[in-house]
């Protein structure tokens, strides 16, 4: 009996380390396609709006892109065998981008990417809640991993690009992601939930009022948090900073995300989710305020030290709340409603009215903007606490 349970204890320390491997390779990719893509886009001489029409149409293909690959993974029950066939899908797209300079060639490869890397982000976050749970280890410690890598990632290319060229992305995307399809070969899949999958559950769950003005919270949030990741190196650029300095914003970022997600364990309670969401809703609106003001690009790249207290908090608060609210067989398209939200819709409007409100108002209107937008997420979330508090909506549903 002592053997078989050292040999379960090795198993899943053993699969938790590689699904952490996993995370800190994915979010490096991660890291070259969202951070970097629009300092790319502008290194090659296209306008705001070129930019923004890019990263928009992208989040039009998410929209259809994400789900798809969502209700996938549910009808065949795996997450595993799904994630390798995108990784290999975007490991050879994303040479092709970073390859590439004419608009119609890299606006085909950027639509390609949004189609087969996008949609990982929903199945690792499925894939790392449901190992951690079935492992019995903290969400938090495996996900740390994933901020560990856009973190290394971000200050690597910033200064790659500086000293190797604009086109060094190709390799190190192309490497990086066959690094990632090696790992995820010998990944656990996530377990299996037992339920048969039906529309009812999921038409049940998206007709609740509570799931709908969270979701509505969720859009409200995003919007200017995904302004802001679209514009951000952009912005610094504009400010006279250089391409290593916007890596440096994007490793501070990233970086402070690592310690929140570490102890998730210890701040992160049940039924406090909407209190955590409120806290992370002010600190957006005094991070985007105070970015409205600044001239200097290095006192800018400092202020992303504020992501500590922002994206980590708000993202783990929202899945934990979501996970209460959506049944258990629809757990990784629920995580997938998510995700489309926050990258997807959330990034067709921020791309389309952040490019045009960055060209013709300029970034301090824009950052006022969002600011205020913030605000209102902030004043939402209030009202949603006071309303659901510690409901458990999961019984809700079911019942």
């Amino acid at each position: 009996m002592g053997t078989k349970i050292s040999e379960r204890l090795r198993y899943a320390m053993n699969s938790s380390n590689l699904l952490r491997t996993f995370n800190f390779l994915y979010f490096a990719l991660l890291a070259m396609f969202v951070s970097f893509l629009p300092v790319y886009l502008d290194a090659q001489g296209l306008p705001t709006t070129k930019i923004g029409l890019i990263i928009g149409t992208g989040g039009i293909i998410t929209i259809f892109s994400q789900p798809l690959w969502g209700m996938i993974s549910d009808r065949t029950r795996t997450i595993k065998k799904i994630m390798i066939l995108l990784l290999a899908c975007s490991a050879v797209t994303g040479y092709f981008l970073y390859a590439s300079g004419s608009f119609f060639v890299l606006l085909l490869f950027a639509m390609l990417l949004y189609f087969f890397l996008m949609p990982l982000d929903p199945l690792t976050e499925s894939l790392n809640f449901q190992t951690a749970e079935a492992n019995g280890v903290s969400y938090g410690s495996i996900r740390t991993f994933g901020a560990l890598g856009y973190a290394v990632t971000s200050l690597a290319v910033g200064y790659a690009m500086l000293y190797f060229g604009i086109h060094s992305l190709a390799l190190l995307f192309a490497g990086i992601g066959v690094l990632s399809v090696v790992v995820c070969l010998g990944l656990p899949d996530a377990p299996a939930t037992g339920k048969p999958v039906t529309l009812k559950s999921l038409r049940d769950f998206l007709s609740y009022k509570e799931t709908v003005w969270f979701l509505i919270l969720i859009f409200v949030t995003a919007v200017p948090q995904r302004i802001n990741d679209t514009y951000l190196g952009v912005y610094i650029r504009k400010l006279g900073g250089t391409a290593d300095l916007v890596g440096q914003a994007w490793f501070l970022a990233a970086g402070s995300e690592i310690l929140v997600f570490a102890l998730s364990f210890w701040w992160l309670r049940k039924g406090k989710e909407m209190l955590i969401i409120s806290f992370a809703s002010l600190f957006y609106v005094l991070r985007f305020f105070l970015s409205a003001w600044i001239t200097d690009p290095q006192l800018l790249t400092y202020l992303q030290l504020l992501q500590v207290f922002t994206f980590p908090v708000f993202y783990s608060a929202a899945i934990q709340y979501l996970y209460r609210i959506v049944p258990e067989e629809w757990k990784a398209t629920g995580q997938t409603v998510l995700a489309l939200l926050f990258f997807g819709v959330s990034g067709i409007v921020a791309s389309y009215l952040g490019g045009w409100a960055y060209e013709s108002l300029g970034a301090r209107t824009l950052y006022l903007l969002i600011s205020c937008m913030s605000f209102v997420g902030l004043l939402l979330s209030f009202v949603l606490h006071r309303i659901y508090g510690k409901a458990a909506s999961v019984e809700k549903i079911g019942s």
